[in-house]
């Protein structure tokens, strides 16, 4: 008789494939649990069907990708709370989880049933510290077909309705204790990769926009990313790349492949084209001042389409295009790549430009304090001359960051260019570089002197500069200028020496910096923003007494006094300065460090 002796190793392959699938069947049995618990009816429910006293339920994510259930009941309708024909529902919620954390930062959203059906979504919260969980419900009519407020116009006529209008500023405007006002529930906006101390720096002007930020991951995409159901979380993505700013509030409803969100709006911008990303929730925290959840970004699944009252709505697909932001940062031969990608927007670029730039710039080993930088790069404009960047900043003695004023320069360059009225800036790429060198150079202008106090038409003089550096001797350098062929026997002419800033605005005016902004189209501004001087050279101009037309970007010098009233082409007012000097012209050194302090001389022409 022939016996076979088993393979162990055969044996121990198949032990291994049944106990792998068997976890895998696991597995998809607790997800599809944990999807099946979220809602799939699509009818609604008509806000003139909502009574006071109504039993109901929502769904939201306390923690993980489970969408849980917890139950509500109608208190009463406010009508005209929103604004004219603008009502909403409010409701109590109840169930262990709720009563234990309240309403929730992120909760916003939330689809609302009633009859097993959908009545609208949870967008209110009514104040903090109160002891009983209180919202408000936009009803769904409005957040489906926000321009027809015909069904927020009818309140249920059967029995008088409780009455319950309070304004959104009402603790604001009268005083009224903390908790007898309802607000919208806050949507956090998830900073990722983004330190405390840069957010403080911005703080101000993060508060004007009414963001409510919270530190979150980064998740990597998933294939079912798309896959929403009502009750899951996403939102509009701000940044994304080495860092990420998002917002995150929950799924109200779908349609086809539209999206509803939040059930009030993020920052009221309108129609837009921002990705929308899937967002995951490691865990909600309870707290009676504001509970929130805390979320990692997942991937993009669609675009944001729309920010208005009663919602915000996307669609499900291809995320829309954004700006590529790459920043080199190099310090002793070391070099650190930085990628980012942020929306065109004109009211979110400049902040976001700002923010991020400092945020990479400040938080990594290359950089330190007490080190003065030199920035470069360009910022590439769609069909248009990319925008030179080209600048050095070295330590203050004021109690900022080293990095500050590299952000605000940076900020500032794209403010200007979202200025204009004539077309909003379609950005093709950022290119940042940023050398961090040891020490502080910078120099100021003690002093300034001419080989001699009169001249001749055509002439070209020498001019010393006594310059000090930061804690170092001081030290002369010469440069020169030169009398221009036209200019006037008898007359005087001015000298200015000082730094970059001051020249500019000497010959610009001193509204230099806002110069073709609201009239002037890109190419002006562009051309504006490249043949601004920098601040590390010494400057020497010479100024004729001869009056100087500016409009937008053109220089007009040595005008007849009996033509400065003739100008072609009846400029709107605002858009030409008059200087009563002309830039003749102009020397510089460049001295790698930046440079303050002005001096003025006369030179006599006989």
């Amino acid at each position: 008789m022939l016996l076979v002796r088993p393979n162990l190793s055969t044996t121990r392959c198949l032990s291994r494939f049944l106990i792998l699938a068997a976890l895998a069947l696991t597995t998809e049995s607790c997800l599809f649990t944990a999807r099946a618990q979220a809602p799939t009816s699509s009818e609604i429910l008509p806000l003139r069907e909502v009574r006071p006293g109504m039993q109901g339920y929502a769904y939201t994510i306390f923690a993980g990708d489970q969408v849980e259930k917890f139950d509500l009941e109608v208190l009463g309708i406010m009508p005209n709370f929103l604004g004219p024909q603008q009502t909403i529902i409010l409701v109590q919620l109840k169930g262990p989880k709720v009563e234990h954390t309240g309403v929730v930062a992120g909760m916003s959203g939330s689809p609302v049933y009633f009859e097993g059906k959908l009545a609208g979504a949870l967008s209110l919260k009514l104040g903090a510290f109160t002891k009983e969980p209180i919202g408000g419900v936009t009803p769904i009519e409005d957040i489906i077909h926000p321009q027809t407020q015909s069904s927020s116009q009818t309140v249920p006529s059967d029995g008088p309705a409780p009455q319950l209008p309070l304004p959104q500023d009402a603790a604001s405007r009268s005083g009224l204790p903390t908790g007898s006002a309802l607000e919208p529930i806050e949507t956090p906006l998830i900073f990722s990769g983004y330190q405390p101390e840069a957010l403080r720096q911005f703080a101000g002007q993060l508060q004007s926009f009414g963001f409510v930020a919270a530190q979150g991951g980064t998740a990597a995409a998933k294939p079912d990313d798309g896959h929403l159901l009502p009750g899951d979380m996403a939102g509009m993505v701000l940044v994304q790349g080495d860092t990420s700013i998002s917002s995150a509030c929950t799924v109200t409803a779908i349609r086809a492949n539209q999206v509803f969100l939040c059930g009030h709006p993020f920052l009221s911008l309108g129609d837009v084209q921002f990705p929308m990303a899937r967002t995951e929730v490691v865990t909600t925290l309870s707290s009676d001042l504001a509970s929130t959840k805390i979320v990692n970004v997942g991937g993009d699944i669609g675009t944001i389409t729309g920010d208005r009252l009663t919602a915000v709505t996307g669609k499900l697909g291809a995320a829309p295009a954004m700006i590529p932001v790459d920043l080199t940062l190099a310090a002793g031969g070391a070099e650190k790549r930085l990628h980012f990608e942020m929306v065109n927007h004109p009211k979110l670029t400049p902040l976001l430009v700002g923010l991020t730039v400092f945020n990479g710039l400040t938080q990594n080993s290359l950089y330190g304090e007490g080190t003065t930088l030199h920035l470069s790069g360009e910022v590439v404009v769609h069909g248009h001359a990319p925008v030179q960047i080209e600048n050095t900043f070295a330590p203050g003695d004021a109690f900022s960051p080293d990095g500050l004023p590299i952000a605000i320069n940076m900020q500032s360059v794209f403010t200007r260019l979202f200025t204009n009225t004539r077309e909003i800036p379609v950005f093709d790429r950022i290119t940042l570089r940023v050398e961090s060198i040891p020490g502080r150079q910078s120099f100021s202008i003690e002093s300034a002197w001419l080989e001699k106090g009169e001249a001749t038409p055509g002439e070209t003089l020498r001019v010393r500069v006594l310059l000090r550096p930061y804690r170092g001797p001081a030290r002369v350098e010469e440069t020169t200028v030169r009398v221009p062929e036209q200019a006037s026997r008898g007359t005087m002419l001015r000298v200015l020496v000082s730094d970059g800033d001051m020249l500019n605005r000497s010959s610009r005016g001193f509204s230099f910096s806002s110069a073709g902004g609201s009239n002037a189209g890109l190419d002006q501004l562009i051309a504006l923003l490249n043949h601004e001087r920098r601040n590390d050279r010494l400057y020497v101009g010479l100024f004729a007494p001869t009056p100087t037309i500016l409009w937008d970007d053109k220089e007009l010098p040595n005008i007849p006094l009996s033509q400065i009233n003739v100008i072609d082409g009846r400029p709107t007012p605002g858009t030409v300065q008059i200087l009563r000097e002309s830039l003749a012209s102009e020397s510089s050194i460049q001295l790698g460090g930046p440079v303050t302090g002005i001096i003025s001389l006369n030179l006599q022409i006989r």
